[in-house]
């Protein structure tokens, strides 16, 4: 099996983890950090590029939403929970 896959499974499972610990703790920030390492994962696993050229990706999409609408920040997993949303 190709490491870039693993790799991909192993940072869905870190994500997941860090979400639990946030609900455990009340963190929202760690939350968002869990929803973001599990959406990497999935995406390395699904495409299997590295971990580095989907945050360069992830980078591009910022710079966009930047340009799109400067008063407020994307966030990847805005659409997922509103503890990651920002305005």
């Amino acid at each position: 099996m190709n490491t870039i896959l693993i790799q991909g499974g192993l940072n869905i499972i870190k994500g997941k983890l860090k979400q639990a610990w946030a609900l455990l703790t009340g963190d929202d920030l760690e939350y968002c950090e869990g929803k973001t390492e599990e959406f990497l994962g999935r995406i390395q696993r699904k495409t299997g590029e590295k971990r580095a050229a989907i945050k360069r990706a992830r980078r591009e999409c910022e710079d966009l939403w930047q340009q799109i609408d400067p008063s407020s920040k994307w966030v990847p997993c805005s659409g997922a929970s509103s503890r990651c949303r920002e305005n």
